[in-house]
């Protein structure tokens, strides 16, 4: 008896060293984590807000955070208002932003917020669109089965690394698995899908049955497995926030790795990241939403679109008048002094002159204006819609009867959905402070709009008020006239009259 009482102290001496020295642990873990992310936060709430900060600097920067529609705004809106030549290289791919490029005007990239360390900060404008985070975690999800589901079609092929190899010969440029974050969740998922796929075989599952796609584990990993698993958790969830912030796994920022660890282990530091990320946003240019497709749009149009059209106007006729100029010195020293050299840089001005002029993107060689835009990224952008509509159909044929809808997302139980928010705290918080600047922002632009055309409507109103004052005052002189002579004519028969 005695020996057990002995035992069972021991045992509870052990457990509550255990507990003490694991509280221990934890305090010193948090009370070190507590101190990199202020330090991180206060040198990063150091950038004052831009008084000007609607005004359009020299190079634009499109922060996009993924699956928020940013990819149609690059292809029906910037690819129409920049030319090629004006874009950033390296954007879009794996390889790292070359700063070195002259005249960079543009830059669109799924780099987050630190990539602004690489750029000229004070003649740099960014703009972004955010989503509600548990679309865009469905959307995330979506995605990397759809772009992983494509590997499978090849079925003799008995390895994901096999497929992707075999593809990778044949890619020709840059790839979706060259790009953030999806060169590490497309992978995960195509593992996921290989693996699903041999284990179906060895069951002897031909045929699988209809049913929930979120949660049809013999086809692809259940949604609720997939917002718990490891990489989920890094990458996916609170992904705006740590976008904007620039503390994710593709961060420039040395400490980003550590502050976003210690945000993840202690959720009441997140606090300080969220601070971060709100006051980035209260310095960009344009903030977009998702669910606002049709405002957002308008408002890009005339916030941003506008401004880039009068931007390169300005910018290319002041070069167009340059090499005129370049080119009328070249011509008189040539009169005086001929020779080949002098040839040569005149023909260089002129091939200068002819570059700029070719190489207008089509808003601003159509002299487009803010509405056109507009009309012409309805046009682009229903095209681009059935085109990809098209391709992810014929990638979820291949894990049928896997079929991801909107009808289907309803079906998601409310505790699954409750875990998403859970897990996304600081992306709601985010989204929250993005409504109210997108609705300050678009009543700020419909107010300006309305301005602008009552003083259009006053100007034009003005000439009619002219014209009819001319038009008066034409008919008073005519008629002053008349009477004149008139009178004259009168007074002239008197005067014969009496004499």
């Amino acid at each position: 008896m005695d020996t057990t009482l002995k035992f069972s102290a021991l045992l509870l001496l052990m457990v509550l060293v255990s507990v003490l020295v694991n509280a221990s642990t934890f305090n010193n873990d948090f009370g070190h984590c507590e101190r990199v992310v202020q330090k991180w936060a206060s040198s990063s709430l150091e950038q004052k807000v831009k008084e000007d900060k609607h005004t359009l600097r020299d190079l634009l920067f499109f922060l996009h955070v993924p699956r928020t529609g940013g990819r149609t705004y690059f292809h029906c809106f910037l690819k129409k208002l920049y030319s090629s030549s004006l874009e950033c290289p390296r954007s879009y791919d794996k390889l790292r932003f070359d700063p070195h490029k002259q005249r960079c005007r543009l830059l669109v990239t799924h780099d987050d917020y630190s990539m602004m360390s690489k750029l000229p900060s004070e003649r740099t404008s960014v703009v972004t669109i955010l989503r509600d985070p548990v679309d865009r975690v469905f959307s995330t999800y979506e995605f990397s089965v759809e772009v992983a589901a494509r590997f499978l079609v090849h079925p003799n092929l008995t390895s994901a690394t096999q497929m992707a190899g075999r593809l990778r010969a044949k890619t020709k440029g840059v790839s979706t698995l060259d790009i953030w974050p999806w060169k590490y969740l497309v992978p995960w998922m195509r593992e996921d899908l290989f693996a699903r796929r041999d284990d179906r075989k060895l069951k002897g599952l031909n045929n699988v049955m209809g049913g929930d796609p979120y949660n049809m584990e013999e086809m692809v990993m259940p949604l609720h497995e997939y917002i718990y698993d490891p990489i989920a958790r890094d990458i996916v969830h609170n992904g705006a926030t740590f976008q904007v912030a620039g503390l994710t796994n593709n961060s420039y920022t040395e400490e980003a790795h550590a502050v976003r660890h210690c945000v993840q282990r202690h959720k009441v530091l997140g606090e300080h990241v969220l601070k971060v990320a709100k006051k980035r946003l209260d310095n960009m240019l344009y903030v977009g939403l998702t669910e606002e497709h049709r405002e957002s749009a308008t408002m890009f149009a005339n916030v941003v679109g506008s401004q880039v059209i009068s931007q390169l106007r300005s910018s290319n006729s002041s070069m167009e008048n340059a090499a005129d100029n370049k080119l009328e010195q070249s011509s008189s020293f040539s009169d005086s002094n001929p020779n080949d050299d002098d040839h040569q840089n005149s023909s260089s001005d002129q091939k200068a002159s002819d570059t700029v002029t070719s190489e207008n993107a089509e808003a601003v060689k159509g002299n487009m204006t803010a509405g056109e835009l507009m009309e012409s990224y309805e046009v682009c952008i229903s095209s681009l819609r059935k085109a990809q509509s098209h391709r992810r159909t014929s990638s979820l044929r291949r894990i049928s009867p896997a079929n991801f809808t909107k009808e289907a997302r309803h079906q998601v139980p409310e505790v699954v959905l409750q875990q998403i928010r859970s897990l996304n705290h600081l992306d709601l918080e985010l989204y929250k402070y993005a409504q109210d600047i997108f609705a300050n922002q678009n009543g700020r632009t419909i107010l300006e709009f309305h301005s602008t055309e009552r003083w259009k409507s006053i100007f034009n109103k003005s000439h009619e008020f002219a014209l009819w004052q001319v038009l008066s005052l034409g008919m008073t002189i005519v008629l002053f006239l008349f009477v004149f002579i008139v009178f004259v004519n009168a007074r002239r028969t008197t005067l014969k009259i009496k004499i």
